[in-house]
């Protein structure tokens, strides 16, 4: 007999209406590789907490709120990152779309590589994902490394790939003035989404301080606290820039 594989969750949502179409139960997983500047979970960042889970054991948590979903709700697993779950993903999903149940995956990308044996997993997951919600936190490759600790390649990869596949997307991008608001830049990544043939959906995301007391808490130096969130006018221009009217949004069949 297999051993379930264990996922390690940070927290659930019972009705989340932000991660993906419809009502959903969202599962935030515990563990990030990423330093996001901006990020408001730093709480979710080490890989050694969360709550133990089987697949069957949230399914069985989510399942319990399904009346609540109409026909657009369903599943979303965030984080932290959720794919260094990978293998408790691919059970959770299969179990899920064996219910009928509609899956989305919110991710940056990040552990994402075309070595083995991480690509054959993928593979096998995307095979039980619906929609990906994914984060593009910058188009530049050294912009990138700055405001997350880490470069874009592998997540620009996996961009082309989920297009090469044609797996639904939305793409998220978080509006962070002197960070990641530059006009020209914001035009790149227009460039690059315009690219794709898999996005139904484009949203910016503006920076907030939310999340700061965390940071006091967990004694981590925010590198933001002079930032202040985005003004409406650079909002309704990124808005302008990407393009966002053009994308036609996604729906649950």
């Amino acid at each position: 007999m297999t051993t379930p594989a264990i996922g390690y969750v940070h927290s659930t949502e019972s009705f989340g209406s932000v991660d993906g179409p419809g009502i959903r139960f969202v599962t935030f997983m515990q563990g990030c590789r990423m330093r996001c500047e901006f990020c408001h979970n730093p709480d979710t960042w080490n890989m050694g907490g969360g709550t133990p889970y089987t697949a069957d054991e949230l399914l069985a948590e989510a399942l319990s709120y399904r009346d609540y979903w109409g026909s657009k709700g369903g599943i979303t697993v965030s984080g932290g990152e959720p794919l260094l779950h990978i293998d408790f993903l691919i059970e959770y999903f299969k179990k899920a779309k064996e219910e009928g149940v509609h899956t989305t995956l919110d991710t940056c990308g990040q552990p994402f590589t075309y070595e083995e044996p991480f690509f054959s997993r993928f593979e096998k997951l995307m095979e039980y994902t619906d929609l990906l919600l994914f984060d593009i936190k910058h188009i530049d490759n050294e912009k990138h490394k700055r405001l997350t600790m880490h470069g874009n390649e592998n997540i620009l990869n996996m961009s082309t790939y989920l297009s090469k596949i044609n797996k639904p997307v939305w793409i998220r991008h978080v509006l962070v003035p002197e960070r990641s608001d530059d006009d020209n830049d914001l035009m790149r990544l227009s460039d690059f989404i315009q690219s794709l043939g898999n996005v139904y959906k484009v949203e910016i995301l503006p920076y907030h301080k939310l999340g700061v007391y965390k940071y006091a808490a967990l004694n981590i130096p925010y590198k933001l606290k002079d930032i202040e969130p985005p003004t409406l006018e650079r909002v309704e221009n990124a808005n302008r820039l990407l393009k966002v009217q053009n994308y036609k949004d996604y729906q649950t069949n």
